[in-house]
């Protein structure tokens, strides 16, 4: 489980990446929508999302021409009990 929060936070560590989670989260949309709030490129957009694709924090689907992509909140509450879990660890450590 360890590494699944690891990629998480490495996926999570760009910041064009974070712009893309805060937009999708308002609602899942395609990525010609989303490359228009960004100074980015279509490649490197297709790369953005791959990367957060390939850790399950958004997932996607086809309609018709379009890919629709949308935040996976399971993946949210995930990363959110990781952190409440180690906030709450404090004076546990065994070194």
């Amino acid at each position: 489980m360890k590494n699944d929060i690891a990629l998480l936070f490495k996926a999570l560590s760009d910041e064009n990446r974070l712009t893309i989670l805060e937009l999708l989260i308002q609602g899942e949309t395609c990525g010609c929508t989303l490359i228009d709030k960004l100074t980015i490129t279509q490649p490197t957009m297709s790369y953005h999302l791959r990367q957060l694709t390939d850790v399950g924090i958004i997932n996607s689907y086809k309609e018709g021409i379009w890919k629709k992509h949308h935040v996976d909140i399971a993946k949210i509450d995930e990363l959110i009990e990781f952190l409440t879990d180690l906030k709450n660890a404090k004076g546990n450590c065994e070194v």
